[in-house]
């Protein structure tokens, strides 16, 4: 009866090692889950603020381009009264001459 009472404390306590290993390791993949949750939360609101500050940038981007040729249609314009400017003073110093 001696030994039948080792080996069932024995089993019993394989089994209950067992059931708390079982626990722990749940305990474990709820936590591993909710810190990978949290990475990906913190990952994803950094994209999104690259991601809004790409589209800022673009905006700005599309702004320059139409001052730029904005600008450069002025200075055509300019190129072109200066032109003229030339050739009314070459008209005019001719006549003095």
């Amino acid at each position: 009866m001696t030994i039948e009472l080792g080996i069932l404390v024995s089993v019993l306590g394989v089994i209950i090692a067992y059931q708390t290993y079982q626990l722990n390791r749940q305990k474990d993949v709820k936590s591993d889950t909710r810190e990978g949750a949290k990475q990906d939360a913190k990952l994803q609101t950094r994209l999104d603020y690259i991601s809004k500050g790409v589209d800022d940038i673009r905006i700005d981007l599309k702004a320059n381009e139409k001052q730029m040729i904005a600008l450069g249609e002025r200075v055509t314009r300019v190129e072109e009264s200066s032109k003229q400017a030339h050739k009314r003073i070459d008209k005019l110093e001719k006549g003095d001459e």
